[in-house]
């Protein structure tokens, strides 16, 4: 069973979404504020956060920094219509992921599963798939770590899943909608900002200078590759 921690200052979101989870078969936490989130994900085994952004005593966004100091766990936040600058810096911090509210429970349902997949995978799942090599990336698929240059380094489950889609297929340009349909396995839209949040944070613990990367590149107009031929 799943452990699935829920924020929101308001109460009705909490117990609905409190509803819906147990009745997927999930274990739920309940917190109001990001001071209490942060202290539910130390003090238990937590396997996702669906966390508000705007709540009184520490907002989502302060609370998704704290957090990411402490686990890599996945975090889908959730947002009020309209609020984009909300979402991106959301992303920006380590969010895996977002819902607007008013939301569809199949959806966040169809979410929550997605990412809860792709945790568990990355933390103890096996593949027969064998490891790649790229310059001095090292991507081992059965123990799902990455090390550069001999050095491990922590990346959230999203954003192994980007950089094994590429560096399985070197020098091969994937779109942010392919990347978003590979990855999240969802409609694309929005795929532009939602991935390029990612690339970025992917660029900065993989690229020794992130504004001229040797691996991760751009293809303008086009989208993302990992080059073949890095030395």
């Amino acid at each position: 069973m799943y452990n699935i921690l829920i924020v929101d200052d308001e109460k009705d979101i909490v117990n609905a979404l409190d509803i819906y989870l147990k009745s997927e078969g999930y274990s739920t936490f309940l917190a109001y504020n990001g001071i209490e989130a942060i202290e539910m994900v130390r003090q238990n085994e937590i396997h996702l956060v669906i966390m508000d952004i705007m709540m009184p005593v520490m907002d989502g966004i302060t609370a998704m920094v704290k957090i990411r100091e402490i686990s890599n766990i996945p975090v889908i936040l959730l947002t009020a219509k309209g609020e984009d600058t909300d979402k991106i810096l959301g992303l920006n911090v380590g969010a895996d992921d977002y819902v607007t509210k008013p939301f569809n429970p199949v959806e966040l349902m169809a979410r929550v599963k997605s990412q809860i997949r792709r945790y568990m995978t990355l933390g103890c799942g096996k593949s027969n798939e064998k490891s790649i090599d790229i310059g001095g990336i090292h991507l081992d698929d059965n123990s799902k770590k990455v090390t550069v240059d001999g050095e491990s380094i922590s990346l959230t489950p999203t954003e192994y899943d980007i950089l094994h889609l590429l560096m399985k297929s070197p020098d091969k340009v994937f779109s942010p909608r392919e990347i978003y349909s590979k990855v999240w396995n969802d409609d694309p839209y929005g795929a532009e900002n939602t991935v390029a949040v990612h690339i970025r944070h992917l660029r900065e613990k993989i690229e020794i200078n992130p504004a001229e990367p040797r691996y991760l590149k751009v293809v303008w107009g086009q989208g993302y590759k990992i080059e073949r031929g890095v030395r």
